[in-house]
């Protein structure tokens, strides 16, 4: 039998509790719908296109076997470019536009952010959030339903490793928004707790690869470790430059990078770089991780290549249950829809 992971269980708690509500908004007679606003293009894309093939994958085989309390599961998908401006007009359309129960799936901490208002004052429920961000713990607001570790967390073990592996002073390099300050945050407790300052600092704005002038301040720091904070694609530019200019200073970062996306991108050059990890390995025996990894599908030779620069926009690109079929039928996709990920 196939057991939900974390967040669909929470889904079908809250579903339960909307069922005597017969006009509860998003729930029909035979449907659930659910919102899923993140990054679907751009220099973080696969971030978002993995938290949709799993969902998709979980999703469908619910659907398969009947559906939640028997009313199938739909999943619509917007893509907010990994921008918050974005974040907010599409999670307002899923709200206002497409009536959704809840909202799911979202990934970034300054897209989550920015959506924090909305979700206060419509009272939709937000569940499952790829981040580790502080600021969706504390203040508590009821509507959010975390279900990782907190950036604190994976600090506190990058600083605990580097310190065991004899690192006497530590760097951060950070994407300049929310996420980059809230690990930094988590960063400066680990260290205070040791009473040890943050050694250099050094950034690179979101959405860009523009990593230079945050390394060259590291290189003349010359750390014996670095935090580092951001999507895969910036960080495998930064340890490989890092690296080429001869700083061999221990390196990690956090959950949120994109693992695989990272190790294929930096090469040979990320010898020796750690990754913090908040759930559990493909391969976990536990039954819960089985599950998962039976719905596990191959990769398609349709690979995600949209033509878009990197940002949604107004322009609404979806996914819902038509162009999911499309994908696997190798149909041409309306020029409205978000291209097919690579594995669906």
């Amino acid at each position: 039998m196939v057991k939900p992971h974390r967040s669909l269980a929470l889904l079908a708690l809250l579903i339960a509790a909307a069922m005597p509500l017969r006009a509860q908004t998003g729930i029909d007679d035979d449907s659930i719908r659910l919102g899923m606003v993140n990054v679907q293009t751009g220099p973080a894309a696969a971030l978002g296109q993995g938290m949709l093939v799993g969902a998709s994958a979980v999703f469908d085989e619910v659907n398969r076997r009947g559906g939640v309390h028997g009313r199938t599961i739909e999943l619509l998908v917007a893509d907010d470019g990994y921008e918050p401006e974005f974040a907010i007009d599409e999670t307002l359309a899923m709200i206002e536009d497409e009536e959704v129960f809840a909202l799911f799936g979202y990934v970034g901490t300054p897209t989550a952010n920015a959506v924090l208002p909305i979700v206060r004052e419509y009272e939709v429920p937000l569940v499952g959030l790829f981040t580790g961000a502080g600021s969706l713990r504390s203040p508590v607001t009821p509507q959010v339903f975390n279900v990782r570790a907190s950036y604190d967390d994976e600090a506190e073990a990058m600083i605990d490793h580097f310190l065991a592996n004899g690192a006497r002073n530590v760097a951060v390099f950070y994407q300049d928004d929310g996420f980059g300050k809230a690990v930094l945050s988590g960063t400066r407790k680990a260290l205070a707790r040791r009473d040890m300052p943050v050694h250099a600092m050094g950034t690179f704005q979101r959405n860009t690869m523009a990593v230079k002038g945050g390394l060259a301040k590291l290189i003349e720091a010359r750390p014996d470790a670095i935090v580092m904070v951001g999507t895969y694609a910036p960080l495998a530019e930064f340890v490989r430059q890092a690296r080429a200019a001869g700083l061999d200073s221990q390196m990690a970062t956090v959950s949120f990078v994109g693992t695989r996306n990272l190790v294929e991108a930096v090469g040979d050059a990320g010898d020796g770089v750690i990754i913090t990890q908040v759930m559990p390995h493909p391969d976990d025996e536990r039954d819960a991780v089985a599950g998962c990894r039976s719905l596990r599908r191959p990769v398609s030779a349709r690979t995600s290549s949209p033509s878009t620069a990197g940002r949604a926009g107004p322009g609404r690109r979806r996914w819902n249950s038509a162009t999911r079929s499309a994908c696997r039928s190798g149909t041409p996709l309306p020029s409205s829809a978000i291209a097919c990920p690579a594995s669906i």
